[in-house]
């Protein structure tokens, strides 16, 4: 009897044993899918890699206690794929545990403990419009985590949410919402330097009116869950272009940057530019101001092709008070570019049709002008007419009626003159 219990004595010993062998780099062999957690881990991430495909695993607590990948509590996060769980358990349960599952023939797991996310600081200030570099990186330990299979897997994600001091008082409804800035990567892409060394860097641009937030740079998707925060202020954009498009042919168009001489040092300004034509064709354009200038002016060809053309840039500054170098990313804008031939033959043809029009115009007018003339001798003549008509009524009448008068006086002296008297018969 005391032989058989100091077999399974030994038997036991073993099993934690061959649990508790790990390599280096936190690698644990497992005898019956079994490890072992100690009392001084507080955060523990499993990765546990199974058969290609099969279910989750499923996991036993040392109190008999099951965590399954669609029902575990909100210390336990689980991440699963066709061949692999990764599971982060907060304040995991010390002693041994089982994975209960297809687990690979290697009949290895892997535990991550004493995790922690290590980013870089936001500066002092903030540029509305800016687009800035910031990198993180996980930790284990306080050394850099190098397991791709983990790191392939967490998402690091930046949100800015405006700062209000007691937010607890508003309502749910009526808090301010997070804005999403930008996913880190490390993959080699954008601003990232090296693809899968364990640094994430995100390309953020600070797409956000000028005032004051919350930034929070958040793991996420069910590996690794951390949250850190820090108040940064968004001032006002330094930097400010404007395109102004050349109206004839023969003159460029231009870019104009300006600065905000109390955020931007003299100097220090520089455009990068690309401009592409209806067909595709690109064309770089690039500036630097000079030593005491706060603007710079970039002189763009006036681009023969007609048809839609856009373009996008890039300005670059110093911060004044920190002396960072700062970066703006302009997005892409269009403007269109005549058929100057065809709008001169328009033109030419307009004016033809309107010369056209308007000779038709005036021979129709001169045509209402003569009409009007000969109705106005006709009108002429014949009012000449009456009227001499007229005058000939009244000068034939007036005559006529002297003429009636001067005899009637004639006629009327001889009545009343005395008749001649007779010679004296007697003498």
């Amino acid at each position: 009897m005391k032989t058989g219990w100091i077999g399974v004595l030994l038997a036991l010993l073993t099993v934690f044993n061959v649990a508790a062998e790990q390599t280096s780099d936190r690698d644990i062999r497992l005898l019956n899918n079994r490890f072992r957690i100690d009392s001084t881990i507080t955060q523990v991430a499993f990765v546990i890699y199974r058969q290609n495909p099969s279910q989750p695993v499923v996991l036993v607590q040392p109190d008999g206690t099951k965590l399954y990948a669609w029902r575990h509590p909100d210390s336990v996060s689980w991440h699963q794929e066709s061949d692999m769980d990764i599971v982060s358990v907060l304040n995991p349960m010390p002693g041994p545990w089982q994975a209960i599952g297809k687990v690979t023939p290697e009949n290895k797991i892997r535990i991550l403990s004493e995790l922690s996310m290590k980013v870089d600081t936001f500066p002092s200030r903030l540029y509305q419009g800016e687009t800035l570099k910031f990198t993180a990186r996980l930790m284990q330990a306080n050394e850099p985590l190098n397991l791709r299979d983990f790191l392939d897997r967490v998402e690091l994600t930046v949100t800015f949410t405006e700062y209000i001091e007691s937010v607890d008082d508003i309502p749910v409804d009526q808090r301010p919402q997070e804005m999403s800035l930008g996913l880190f990567v490390d993959d080699g892409s954008g601003l990232d330097e090296t693809a899968g060394d364990g640094i994430f860097t995100v390309e953020l641009p600070v797409n956000a009116p000028p005032g004051k937030y919350r930034a929070r740079v958040t793991s996420g998707n069910g590996v690794f869950f951390r949250t850190l925060e820090q108040e940064v202020l968004v001032y006002p954009t330094p930097l400010m272009a404007t395109f102004t498009q050349s109206r004839k042919k023969a003159l460029p168009h231009h870019l104009l940057v300006e600065s905000d001489s109390a955020s931007i040092e003299t100097g220090t300004i520089a455009a990068h530019a690309e401009f592409t034509d209806t067909n595709g064709k690109l064309s770089v354009y690039q500036g630097v101001s000079n030593k005491d200038y706060t603007a710079l002016n970039v002189e763009i060809d006036n681009f023969g092709e007609p048809g839609r053309h856009k373009w996008f840039a890039w300005l670059y500054g110093t911060d004044k008070l920190s002396g960072r170098p700062l970066v703006f990313h302009l997005p892409e804008q269009t403007f269109a570019v005549a058929d100057y031939e065809a709008i001169e033959q328009a033109k030419l043809e307009r004016e033809e049709r309107e010369a056209e029009r308007a000779r038709i115009e005036e021979e129709k007018r001169q045509a209402i002008q003569r009409e009007e003339d000969r109705k106005m001798a006709m009108i002429t003549i014949i009012g000449g007419n009456i009227l001499l008509l007229i005058l000939a009524i009244l000068t034939w009448f007036i005559i006529r009626k002297i003429k009636a008068k001067k005899l009637a006086a004639e006629t009327e002296e001889e009545l009343e003159a005395p008749p001649p008297e007779e010679p004296d018969k007697a003498a």
